[in-house]
């Protein structure tokens, strides 16, 4: 029996890689804003529920820091500094990720360049990588949508921020399913 197919809260990882100022002032605007507002989504969840979180910035001296509507509801996450285009290859982000948990579930930009290269590392590195469809971005809408199918084609689950939060919660049920809830509409 292979690897589960939906995400499961005692499993996973959440990862933003790369939504910084600089970098998110060059992107479509609706996009970047549904990206933000889905990272937020997932990153208030995985915060209630007690999924870890872990945050990267590519060149932050040049690309600024990660967004404040973001940063905002992740505090106590330090972003990890990285000049390589895959997170896998910073070995601080390798230390942070957890042995017991196999799935990581991944947003953030440019899809077609960091994220496909961490999501590709990920699952070399025996990982169940679940690639956020509506938190990912790229300049050129095309280069997401290819970032999308390489990752498919790779093993990735392409899946949503709704998807990702109804899984981890499971049932619909209790204060905590309420908070979360709260979050989509």
């Amino acid at each position: 029996m292979g690897a589960p197919l939906k995400a499961d809260v005692t499993l996973s990882q959440f990862v933003v890689v790369d939504v910084q100022s600089r970098l998110a002032a060059v992107m479509p605007a609706d996009a970047m804003q549904a990206l933000v507002k889905n990272c937020s989504i997932l990153a208030q969840a995985a915060r209630l529920l007690g999924v870890a979180v872990i945050v990267t910035e590519q060149y932050p001296k040049g690309l600024g820091h990660t967004v404040p509507e973001l940063s905002a509801f992740i505090p106590d996450v330090h972003p990890v500094e990285k000049t390589a285009f895959s997170c896998v290859a910073e070995s601080r982000f390798k230390r942070q990720l957890t042995g017991d948990h196999s799935q990581i579930i991944l947003a953030g930009m440019e899809a077609h360049i960091c994220v496909v290269q961490t999501a590709l590392d990920l699952i070399a590195s025996g990982k169940q990588v679940f690639v956020v469809e509506d938190a990912v971005i790229s300049r050129a809408p095309a280069n997401k949508l290819n970032a999308l199918a390489r990752m498919r084609d790779a093993g990735c689950v392409i899946t949503n921020t709704e998807s990702v939060v109804f899984e981890w919660l499971g049932v619909a049920e209790g204060e905590v399913f309420k908070t979360v809830s709260k979050l989509i509409r």
